[in-house]
């Protein structure tokens, strides 16, 4: 299972050059056998980017979030166990959405795909792979 940190979503959406051969490949194959996912809490982020015009979306977020749905991206919800476990991964960042996005794929044993650098340094037995690569 591979989770997208929400840049990569972004990119992957955009088909951004930003994204790397090697992360573009096991986007395609989790895409492929449906195994590719996202926290809820990159929906919220992209949506307060797109508000605040850092980002644009074809359309707007509620739309553009359930096409994506729709089209076989799997979301899941903050609950309440990831909720505690971000809350104990406040060393590891001081963006609440980047320790939720952590949290989520410890809960879900997925690998991360990101290029938050402190994220990639992290030292935690999670996988994690380099979005730029």
């Amino acid at each position: 299972m591979i989770l997208l940190d929400t840049h990569a979503l972004v990119w992957m959406d955009t088909d951004a050059s930003d994204l790397g051969r090697t992360a573009r490949h096991l986007i395609k194959q989790a895409w492929r056998v449906q195994q590719l996912a996202v926290s809820a809490v990159s929906f919220w982020e992209c949506a307060m980017l797109h508000a605040r015009g850092r980002i644009t979306l074809p359309e707007s977020p509620a739309a553009w979030r359930a096409d994506w749905l729709q089209a076989g991206l799997i979301e899941w919800p903050i609950d309440g166990a990831i909720a505690i476990l971000a809350a104990d991964l406040a060393s590891l960042h001081k963006d609440p959405a980047d320790r939720f996005i952590a949290a989520t794929a410890i809960v879900h044993r997925a690998a991360l795909i990101t290029a938050d650098e402190r994220l990639l340094e992290w030292q935690h037995p999670v996988k994690r792979h380099h979005a730029g690569r």
